[in-house]
């Protein structure tokens, strides 16, 4: 019977020590991505930047394609921020986990 009990504790930590590896593949694989999110993030802010100074240069000759494309960029800032703060969450929550 305490060579049952040894083998049945045996494997729940075995499947325990699989349980982590799991998770600590993701939130190694979370942090690529988080990292990757934070470089598009600061890429479409400066080129947003850059679009703001030609539109302060260029107010009296304005044409729509300059804007819309000002506001495209805008968008994908905001999406990628939000991305980036979904990420940060999951990241805090699998953190919390461990």
């Amino acid at each position: 019977q305490n060579e049952k009990e040894l083998q049945d504790v045996v494997k729940q930590q075995e499947e325990k020590m699989l349980q982590l590896i799991d998770k600590s593949g993701e939130v190694t694989r979370l942090k690529g991505e988080v990292s990757q999110l934070k470089r598009s993030l600061q890429r479409a802010e400066t080129e947003a930047k850059v679009l703001w100074e030609e539109m302060r240069r260029q107010e009296p000759k304005v044409d729509a394609a300059y804007v819309q494309e000002r506001v495209l960029l805008r968008q994908e800032v905001d999406k990628l921020r939000l991305l980036l703060l979904e990420k940060e969450d999951e990241n805090l929550l699998l953190s919390d986990k461990y």
